[in-house]
């Protein structure tokens, strides 16, 4: 496992953005797959956006609800994921986190979360 620190989560009206950063530690950005999750009250906790592999090729992928709008990106340099959240609604209001893994297993590192609220 590996340490995930977020940071970012505010309060934004509707259609305001917000940049989340998940800081981590050594090569965990560039070697490991990476991704944002969020859960809102009274639901399941959903996945939002990630990096994944492809033998040597990193490539995005996105929830539908959010394609358009969200987008991960990484600093290697710095050991940080991000995400850039746009056009935010009230359905994006939720606790954000981070999360690892090695492999195409199941995610097995988590940040501590970050709370997103979204005013109408």
């Amino acid at each position: 496992q590996v340490q995930l620190v977020e940071s970012g989560g505010g309060l934004v009206q509707t259609g305001g953005s917000l940049r989340l950063s998940c800081a981590t530690s050594g090569r965990t950005v560039s070697t490991y797959y990476m991704g944002w999750f969020r859960q809102a009250p009274g639901k399941e906790r959903e996945f939002v956006a990630g990096f994944t592999w492809s033998g040597s090729t990193n490539y995005a992928s996105y929830a539908d609800s959010v394609k358009g709008r969200f987008t991960i990106s990484r600093d290697n340099g710095k050991s940080t994921v991000y995400l850039q959240m746009n056009s935010l609604k009230p359905e994006d209001t939720a606790v954000y986190y981070c999360a690892a893994k090695i492999g195409s297993g199941t995610y097995n590192s988590w940040g501590q979360g970050t709370q997103v609220t979204v005013s109408s």
